[in-house]
């Protein structure tokens, strides 16, 4: 399970604005955020087991989010890491660096947005492998299709509304809205949900899910002004949801 929410040229000040959450075994490996030394452009976390990302920028002026996509039974081993997808497209190298629709078969299934220079896309390989254009608006995206938010991707859209709609000054501000632990599901029915509607699961029902095997790793904001000046912050969590970290980057985005 993942969640981001981002506002895409929508803001007078901002050209982009992502916050999200990356839910994931505690026990998989990963390094923090960082810039890379190898693209030295790139600025992500790793997951050190497949030696891709699930989050990042690179100063070339490209963006990348992946969220699974759920619904469709068990991962498959034999796949490609989704992870692949954006470390090449990040990096400007690679088998994925210029992926088509044709080469979605090679993985899991995904929601994927990336942003190069002005052109944002929302990529997915479930039911049918596409890619469509993004307009200038604000998208909230977990697990579902991007047409299908889930009930807690509202709530997370509504607190981005409510930081852009105020003083928009203080990103780190946005982290508090990641850490929201109320379950999403209809008051009453905790037990009575259905098996195959992990939207409403009150395990994953939350935006930050607390869990000792699977739960939220790390929270990240991304925010890019119009003068190309950015920021990426990243605060880390334990098994026990105990905050083992805060990192935070400028970058410089092609103007």
């Amino acid at each position: 399970m993942c969640i981001v929410t981002f506002a895409w040229q929508s803001h007078p000040r901002w050209k982009l604005i992502a916050i999200g959450n990356r839910d994931e075994m505690h026990a998989r490996p990963a390094a923090p955020l960082s810039r890379w030394d190898n693209p030295a452009h790139l600025l992500a976390g790793r997951d050190t087991k497949a030696g891709g990302t699930w989050l990042g920028v690179s100063e070339e002026g490209r963006f990348a989010v992946v969220t699974n996509l759920s619904g469709y039974g068990a991962p498959d081993s034999g796949k490609s890491s989704r992870g692949d997808l954006l470390k090449d497209f990040l990096s400007g190298e690679g088998s994925y660096s210029d992926f088509s629709v044709s080469e979605f078969e090679d993985f899991n299934p995904f929601n994927l947005i990336t942003i190069s220079g002005d052109q944002a896309l929302i990529h997915s390989n479930q039911p049918e492998p596409v890619s469509g254009a993004l307009t200038a608006d604000i998208y909230d995206l977990s697990n579902g299709p991007l047409e299908r938010p889930w009930p807690k991707s509202g709530t997370l859209k509504m607190s981005l509304k409510t930081w852009m709609n105020g003083s928009a000054e203080n990103p780190e501000h946005l982290l508090n809205a990641l850490q929201d632990e109320t379950p999403y599901f209809p008051q009453g029915e905790a037990e009575n949900y259905a098996k195959d509607d992990l939207a409403r699961h009150p395990q994953y029902s939350p935006i930050f899910i607390r869990n000792p095997v699977y739960g939220t790793r790390c929270s990240t904001v991304v925010v890019i002004d119009h003068e190309g000046d950015g920021l990426i912050i990243e605060r880390r969590f334990a098994s026990s949801a105990e905050i083992t970290g805060q990192t935070a980057l400028t970058f410089s985005w092609p103007v």
